[in-house]
């Protein structure tokens, strides 16, 4: 692999390209450490020491955005929100496409449908940067929600000037962010967005290790490295696998030329869901924790269901927490692959040039065997997502580290897929020039 990036580097096109890429990902970790205006960065640091090592105390939609920002979001940097509006924006669009016939007759039409779909995320991405950068501030003005009971200020002005300037500083950083990934997919090595996410959560990675070593020191320490490689390895061996059912197109004559008569296959991931429903999972059960948090009261006379949301549905440690992530993460499984994979249509387009399943006849039959192939291997795909998010809740009760455990979760999921896809991309462009790849 060292000798294919070597080659890489030495075609001048690609190395262009490669280092273009990392020229916008430096540019992209140098944002995320840039202090907002009105925010104070040696008191937001200070926080942070002072509060080192209880992340997991907060709530799992602080968690899964400090994740998605690469840490940016708790120094309150002109990148805070990340590329979680991005991501947001993304899955609601894809969602409405199956429920609004315009969205769907968009999705239809092509790369012309495809651009105006692309659009409307980016206007919507705008929008939830406005009301998420607008909810950071709040909590920023009561930064113990942020960072804990001792954290009492980290804003040097209040005042509504600073807020609306703080508000439209998070929005314009996360429209730069959106910039810089599709910058990478155009003239860097692609996958644009999905890098940036890549690096967001793999600059949290050394931060999140030594912190474990510290705490629980080298044996502890050695153990999860280990362990982290048998994770890495596993995601990679069921990230790979698929179900492949071939397909047979007839021969048929058009004009004086014959087409058809070729053998291809439809090829089902394990997990054709990817990390989508667990970052709706997360993102669902977070809302009962941020409701309740917005309902407690300074006395500590607290509503009977705001304790018990705050003792069983905000601690990732606890059996009932467990038992409900998992739940939601094997519904949203089946939910996002039956939006995103649609049988019928699969069969319908197969019958109208000619395909068909060996031994299946075409039309309504082979829609009913390849749902009953995909129902199959969805179940697998979905306990292997659950098992994988629940690591870093076991860790967090084993090891004391917190959910944003490196060697597991959203976190491996998406820094195992983006590595492979991003491998395979670098890995096509060099065969075109007809160098060995990677993966020989």
């Amino acid at each position: 692999m060292l000798a294919a990036f070597a080659r890489a580097f030495r075609t001048p096109d690609l190395r262009k390209k490669l280092l273009f890429t990392l020229g916008i990902i430096v540019l992209f970790r140098l944002g995320s450490h840039v202090p907002t205006p009105g925010v104070s960065y040696s008191l937001v640091q200070n926080c942070l020491e002072a509060n080192k090592g209880q992340s997991g105390d907060q709530s799992g939609f602080l968690n899964l955005a400090n994740l998605f920002s690469g840490g940016a979001l708790l120094q309150l940097s002109v990148f805070a929100l990340g590329i979680m509006p991005y991501i947001t924006a993304s899955i609601i669009i894809q969602l409405l496409t199956v429920v609004i016939p315009r969205f769907e007759a968009l999705k239809e039409e092509g790369q012309s449908g495809q651009t105006k779909l692309t659009q409307y995320t980016r206007y919507l991405t705008i929008g939830l940067a406005i009301l998420q950068s607008a909810t950071l501030v709040t909590f920023a003005r009561n930064p113990s929600s942020l960072f804990g009971g001792s954290c009492s200020s980290i804003m040097t002005d209040q005042s509504m000037v600073t807020i609306v300037i703080m508000v439209l500083t998070m929005t314009a950083g996360t429209g730069l962010i959106m910039w810089f990934g599709e910058l990478i997919t155009d003239k860097g090595v692609g996958n644009g967005m999905s890098l940036m996410i890549f690096t967001s959560i793999a600059a949290g990675f050394p931060a999140s290790l030594w912190g474990i070593r510290e705490n629980k020191g080298w044996g502890t320490f050695l153990g999860i490295i280990v362990l982290g490689i048998f994770v890495i390895a596993a995601v990679v061996f069921v990230e790979q696998s698929q179900r492949r059912i071939p397909v047979q197109y007839a021969k048929r004559m058009v004009g004086r030329r014959m087409y058809g008569g070729t053998s291809t296959y439809i090829p089902l991931k394990v997990n054709m869901a990817g990390v989508i429903p667990v970052i709706f999972a997360s993102s669902l059960l977070a809302l009962p924790g941020l409701i309740a948090q917005f309902n407690t009261r300074a006395d500590g006379n607290n509503p009977d269901w705001v304790t018990w949301v705050q003792s069983n549905l905000v601690r990732g440690d606890h059996p009932i927490y467990m038992a409900i992530y998992v739940a939601l993460i094997l519904f949203f499984t089946f939910f996002y692959v039956s939006i995103t994979f649609n049988p019928t249509e699969v069969a319908e387009n197969m019958k109208k040039y000619g395909g068909f399943i060996p031994g299946i006849r075409a039309g309504r039959p082979t829609a009913e065997y390849l749902n009953y192939v995909l129902t199959r291997i969805t179940v697998p795909g979905a306990i292997y997502l659950a098992i994988v998010s629940l690591i870093p809740l076991v860790a967090l009760v084993l090891v004391g580290a917190n959910q944003n455990f490196p060697f597991g979760g959203t976190s491996i999921l998406i820094v195992v897929g983006v590595g492979l896809e991003t491998v395979k991309q670098i890995e096509a462009q060099l065969q075109q020039r007809h160098y060995e790849g990677f993966l020989r």
